[in-house]
């Protein structure tokens, strides 16, 4: 599946996007922020709390439980506001 991540999750990160392939234990949104997490310094830093990441999965606002199996795609944002 693809990864895509914006704002200051890409800029902790370092990548804009990347092909990632999660064991078949990771099968939610915050199961993959745990593993994500896992894979480097720049990633825990990206992923260090949680509750202020949001996620897509295949371009559909995912809650933390969302199922991940068939995904495509899963994106990474803070939340935004408005002006």
């Amino acid at each position: 599946m693809k990864a895509l991540y914006f704002a200051w999750v890409r800029e902790r990160i370092g990548l804009a996007e990347e092909d990632i392939a999660p064991p078949g234990e990771v099968v939610t949104v915050r199961q993959l922020i745990d593993w994500l997490s896992a894979r480097g310094e720049g990633y825990a830093a990206a992923f260090a709390n949680p509750a202020t990441i949001r996620a897509a999965v295949d371009k559909i606002h995912a809650a933390p439980d969302a199922p991940i199996v068939a995904a495509r795609e899963i994106a990474f944002f803070p939340p935004m506001t408005g002006g």
